[in-house]
């Protein structure tokens, strides 16, 4: 029975040590190449539209088909992940999205290109998901925050490496005269990093929460029992922390569709469609605005690399703040500022100030990408349901994407960068009434005192 290993109390009063090192490498690196996944077709678009390789029209559809794929890719793991562990579901899904990047970069034509993209978003979507979920029940609540944050950091780090490199390949390539090969190599690079990790990181550990929960107590107390041993290396440990004043309940998937869960899935689900709208309705779109406006290719991404750097900026920041700020505050300060940079911007022409008041937008997206996806979403459910919840909310978020491609190009046609930038400014305010009004505030608090009876009762907006 849950509770006889008391896995979370004995994780949550470990320090931080070389043990959550090694497990934040064994995830992180993953998670890298994930990001560099993720953000390619802001490398990669701009590349193919310009050589005649892809039109207008395709690129959406790429985005659309990588969407897709994350929407089945993180529902599918949720059950995966809660059903047969945190372990075994990282190496499937990199595994998929390893392979499909490879295969990728020797697409004949656009259509194959698309249709192998689905497959990589299928890992993509599984790879968030379980990521962040893991690192939530390995690190102490002190620090949690921090840790997840700087997670995200590395996952986010992703967009200003694809954006370095393609740009680097661009000019090497030019030097051959073969412009064109830029996006088939960094297909290549993201795949064949993601196999490295697969390999990697099958010295990853099961998570001893997920083990508690589903009655493997004698394998969860092992696994503690080991964890104990290296990080105390022989000195004596402090004691466990104290159990919720209330019992834990057990929660089963229909706990989601009512209260209390169900306030936190809409506050799941309404923040990761707000942040993946932005990142794949405005961010990746940068370096295809650029050429359309008439850059050159290696123009736009100087551009862009400038732009996105804030995005690494940005997430270090979101790591930093949320623990001595909490959650709800520094999203709402974090939305509220890209409201006001993302009003700007579609009014700034001068060649000088536009990466400047890009760079400036920028921040405090990532910060809010870091929050979300990172720190936030995944400490809302108790353990039993995590993966599941966030997979649901995770597909929300990717569902809504997979038509944001068609809303932003009708958009930039008819009325540029202001109009697709408006649309972010509707769904920025959304974020801060849901999160201000029904969201809850998670910062130092153990998951099993936010899974319990009291904790899931206690007013929702409070901080």
């Amino acid at each position: 029975m849950p509770g006889q290993v008391n896995a979370g109390a004995r994780l949550d009063r470990l320090p931080f040590s070389s043990f959550h090192r090694r497990i934040m490498a064994l995830i992180g690196v993953g998670m890298f190449f994930d990001g560099f996944d993720l953000y390619i077709a802001a490398a990669v678009l701009g590349a193919t539209l310009q050589s005649g390789f892809s039109t207008l029209q395709q690129n959406a559809q790429f985005i659309s088909a990588t969407f897709l794929g994350m929407m089945i890719g993180s529902f599918l793991t949720g059950f995966l992940g809660d059903r047969y562990g945190r372990r075994f579901t990282y190496q499937f899904n990199l595994a998929i999205f390893g392979v499909a990047s490879v295969l990728s970069a020797f697409a004949p034509n656009m259509e194959t290109l698309i249709a192998l993209r689905f497959f990589i978003g299928v890992g993509l979507g599984a790879e968030i998901v379980v990521g962040y979920g893991t690192m939530t029940e390995f690190v102490p609540p002190q620090s949690r925050g921090k840790w997840l944050g700087f997670t995200a950091f590395l996952v986010i780090s992703g967009l200003p490496a694809t954006i370095l490199f393609a740009r680097g390949l661009a000019w090497a390539m030019g030097l051959f005269g073969a412009p064109a090969l830029t996006w088939r190599a960094m297909f290549i690079i993201g795949g064949v990093g993601a196999l490295v990790v697969w390999w990697l990181r099958k010295r990853l550990p099961e998570s001893p929460r997920w083990l508690e929960s589903v009655g493997r107590n004698a394998d969860a107390e092992a696994l503690v029992s080991a964890i104990e041993k290296e990080v105390s290396a022989g000195a004596p440990l402090p004691l466990p922390l104290p159990l919720p004043p209330a019992p834990v309940p057990e929660h089963k998937l229909g706990s989601l569709l009512s209260p209390p869960l169900l306030g936190r899935m809409i506050v799941g689900s309404v923040s990761l469609v707000v942040i993946n709208t932005l990142i794949f309705g405005f961010v990746t779109w940068l370096p295809t605005f650029f050429v359309k406006q008439g850059m050159s290719i290696v123009q736009s991404y100087n551009y862009t690399l400038i732009i996105a750097l804030g995005a690494p900026a940005g997430a270090a920041i979101g790591a930093l703040s949320s623990d001595r700020w909490g959650r709800r505050r520094t999203i709402a300060i974090s939305a509220a500022l890209a409201m006001v940079f993302g009003a700007i911007y579609p009014f700034v022409s001068d060649p000088v100030l536009l990466p400047v008041a890009g760079l400036a937008l920028m921040i405090p997206i990532y910060i809010l990408t870091a929050l979300l996806y990172g720190i936030y979403v995944p400490e809302l459910f108790p353990t039993e349901l995590r993966l599941r919840a966030t997979g649901i909310c995770n597909t929300f978020g990717r569902g809504a994407t997979i038509v944001t491609p068609f809303i932003v190009v009708p958009l930039f046609v008819n009325f540029g960068v202001g109009g697709v930038l408006s649309l972010m400014i509707a769904l920025l305010a959304l974020e801060i009434l849901v999160v201000l009004t029904i969201g809850i505030e998670p910062g130092g608090r153990r998951l099993e005192e936010l899974a319990s009876g009291e904790a899931l009762g206690a007013g929702a907006a409070g901080d």
